[in-house]
C-alpha cells in the first residue's frame, strides 16, 4: 500500500485529546483573553498583562488557540479570527462566552465518564437525568447562560410567524428558561401576552429578562412540571423550544396533546429542535446532539422531520412545515 494511503493514528489521537480543546476554550473565556486581543494587545506580554496572567502560560495558550483556528499568528502577534472576534469578544453584541457555564457545567459534562455503562443499559440513572426535578439548579444555570445564543432564532421564530402583524395573540412558552422566544415575540408584538411555565427558580430569570425587555407588564408565569401544570386554554402560540428531544416519542406526543388542549381552532405551534437528517448522521451538529441526549436522560434523542411530523399529526396538529434557522436547528411549525 503506498504511504500516502496508509491508515494513520492522527485521528484517534485527535479525538482522545479533544477534552484539551474545550479545557483551552474554557480558559481563555475565564480570563476574557479574546476582548484584550480584540482591543490591540497582540503580543503575549501585552495580553498578560490584560488578563493578570503568566506570559509563559498565554503564550502556549494562544499558540494553541492559533492552531485550533480562534486566533490568527504572524510573527509573534496574534490577531482574533473571525468566529473569535463576533462570538468570544465582550465587545461584540453577539458575546457567547456565558455559554460556558452551562455547556461546560459539571454535571453535564460527568454525564461522558461511564458512557459505556450507558450505551450497555440504554439509560442513565436518576442522579444522571438532567431534566429529573432534583436538577433544577442546572436549567437556573441554563436560563443565565444560554438566552444570548438563542437570540438569532428568536428573532427568525418572530419573522417566521409574524408576529409583529399577528394583532392581539395569547403565547404559551413551554418550558420557557430565559424567556427569550417568547419575550422576543412579545417585543414585536405590542399586543401579545406571553404565559411563561417552567420551575419557579428558572422563571425567576424569565422575568428579570422580561423586565429588561420591557414586556414584563404583559409576561406572565405559570410554576411547575410543564407535564403537570393546567396551562388554561385560548392559546394562538404555542413554544416548544429544546424540550422535546429530552423524551421518548410516546411522552412527546403526550405532551404535545395537551397543548393543543390548550390552544385555539387555528393556532400555531412553534418547535425548535436539532433536526437530523434521516440518515442520522447530518448535518453534524444535529445529528451528534443524539449523543448528549443518550448521555444525560433516560429517553431523549435528536428526532427527525418525519419522527416531529407523526407526533404533531398524532396529537392533533395539521399543516407541519420545516423552517431553517440562522442556527444549526430548524424551526418546525403546525397549526392546531
Amino acid at each position: 500500500m503506498p504511504a500516502s494511503t496508509m491508515p494513520s493514528p492522527e485521528r484517534v489521537f485527535d479525538v482522545l485529546n479533544a477534552y484539551q480543546r474545550t479545557a483551552a476554550l474554557k480558559a481563555a473565556i475565564d480570563l476574557d483573553l479574546f476582548t484584550p486581543i480584540g482591543e490591540g494587545a497582540d503580543t503575549a506580554p501585552a495580553i498578560a498583562a490584560r488578563c493578570k496572567a503568566s506570559e509563559r502560560g498565554v503564550r502556549i495558550l494562544c499558540d494553541y488557540l492559533s492552531i485550533g483556528g480562534l486566533l490568527q499568528k504572524s510573527g509573534d502577534r496574534y490577531q482574533l479570527a473571525p468566529d473569535a472576534a463576533v462570538f468570544l469578544s465582550k465587545k461584540s453584541p453577539a458575546y457567547l462566552g456565558s455559554i460556558v457555564g452551562f455547556l461546560g457545567a459539571p454535571d453535564l459534562v460527568r454525564n461522558f465518564d461511564h458512557l459505556a455503562e450507558t450505551i450497555r443499559t440504554g439509560s442513565v440513572p436518576q442522579q444522571a437525568n438532567t431534566v429529573a426535578t432534583e436538577q433544577q439548579e442546572l436549567w437556573v444555570e441554563f436560563a443565565r447562560a444560554m438566552a444570548p445564543m438563542m437570540a438569532p432564532a428568536a428573532n427568525a421564530i418572530g419573522e417566521i410567524l409574524q408576529v409583529a402583524s399577528a394583532g392581539p395573540v395569547k403565547i404559551l412558552d413551554i418550558a420557557a428558561g430565559h424567556g427569550i422566544f417568547g419575550l422576543t415575540l412579545a417585543q414585536r408584538n405590542p399586543q401579545a401576552e406571553v404565559v411563561a411555565v417552567d420551575w419557579p427558580g428558572v422563571l425567576a430569570v424569565a422575568s428579570e429578562n422580561a423586565k429588561k425587555m420591557g414586556v414584563e407588564n404583559r409576561f406572565r408565569k405559570l410554576e411547575g412540571d410543564a407535564f403537570a401544570v393546567d396551562y388554561g386554554s385560548g392559546y394562538d402560540i404555542a413554544l416548544m423550544t429544546n424540550f422535546l428531544h429530552h423524551f421518548d416519542v410516546p411522552t412527546c406526543t403526550t405532551l404535545l396533546r395537551k397543548v393543543a388542549a390548550a390552544m385555539k381552532p387555528g393556532g400555531r405551534l412553534a418547535i425548535l429542535e436539532f433536526v437530523p437528517n434521516d440518515d442520522r448522521i447530518s448535518p453534524p451538529p444535529a445529528a451528534g446532539f443524539a449523543l448528549t441526549m443518550l448521555a444525560g436522560t433516560p429517553a431523549g434523542d435528536a428526532y427527525t422531520l418525519a419522527q416531529l411530523r407523526r407526533m404533531s399529526e398524532d396529537a392533533g396538529f395539521k399543516n407541519v412545515a420545516v423552517h431553517p434557522m440562522p442556527t444549526p436547528q430548524n424551526l418546525v411549525t403546525a397549526t392546531r
